[in-house]
């Protein structure tokens, strides 16, 4: 059974909070969009392909991951219930977490909570009832509950207990945020263009070592490496969503030449966009 990326299209072009409860099924192909995912799989097991490694994924523990690291669902039990709630990026950006802790998941870590909490099982259900139905300030305080579960999960999971006394989110509030979601619109803007990071700094009114240092305090990768990771992605997304060629695909992403797209892409997808394309047509034709 292929998942839609009608819903992954929408979530991304919205870039905002959402919840949402489906039958899990098996992807077709990678996604991406740019929100940290929380997912809790209600019954079954499932096996995500996240950042190059299988993740299993047992019911009622609770994970999370930066959904703009492409990843794909691969195996699932049949009519297995997941609850999934997309925080925006610079949502994330702005809790009072552990620098390292955050670092580790914009650079691919996927979370999961060690020990099953009681609570989840029954939150997370009601959360997306509530955000259906619920008007204005019954989704604010949802948003906040969220908010403060990404925490404890983050706690539990090796944060260091000093954190928490420490000044609310102080580092994260003020420049080095407003530079790195500066940035990142930008690229959203511009990644199709042969631009440097030089340029995309003098665009946001920044000097490129005050860019690099804002993304490698907040993110803990260059704008460089961000940079890259966006096209690839929206390259798999156009080869996986049309019929473009392949080169031209790769010129529509930003990649100078065809060498430039065939080198990257197979370093950071282990395939090249041709067996990549032939893969997901493959796997459309089998789920029709």
């Amino acid at each position: 059974m292929k998942r839609s990326h009608d819903r992954t299209e929408w979530i991304a072009s919205r870039g905002e909070f959402l919840i949402e409860r489906h039958i899990a099924d098996a992807m077709a192909a990678a996604h991406w969009h740019d929100h940290v995912e929380l997912n809790l799989l209600m019954d079954g097991r499932m096996t995500y392909l996240f950042n190059g490694r299988q993740e299993q994924v047992a019911a009622g523990r609770l994970v999370l991951f930066w959904a703009a690291i492409p990843h794909q669902t691969i195996a699932v039990t049949e009519n297995a219930p997941l609850v999934c709630v997309y925080l925006p990026l610079v949502d994330f950006l702005a809790l009072p977490i552990d620098r390292r802790a955050r670092q580790s998941i914009m650079q691919g870590r996927f979370l999961t909570q060690g020990d099953q909490e009681t609570s989840d099982p029954s939150m997370f259900p009601r959360w997306e009832s509530e955000w259906q139905s619920g008007g204005n300030a019954r989704r604010k305080l949802i948003v906040e509950e969220v908010r403060l579960r990404i925490r404890r999960l983050i706690l539990d999971n090796g944060e260091p207990e000093n954190a928490a006394t420490q000044s609310a989110p102080a580092p994260l509030a003020g420049q080095a945020v407003g530079h790195v979601e500066s940035l990142s619109d930008l690229i959203n803007i511009h990644y199709a263009n042969p631009i440097s990071v030089p340029e995309l700094a003098r665009l946001a009114n920044m000097h490129p070592s005050t860019a690099n240092s804002a993304f490698r305090k907040v993110l803990g990768i260059s704008v460089n490496e961000y940079l890259i990771r966006y096209r690839v992605a929206r390259a798999m997304q156009l080869l996986t969503d049309t019929d473009d060629p392949i080169l031209q695909i790769g010129f529509e992403c930003g990649f100078g030449s065809s060498s430039r797209f065939y080198e990257i892409f197979k370093e950071r997808t282990g395939t090249t966009p041709r067996h990549f394309r032939e893969s997901v047509s493959g796997s459309n034709a089998e789920a029709g």
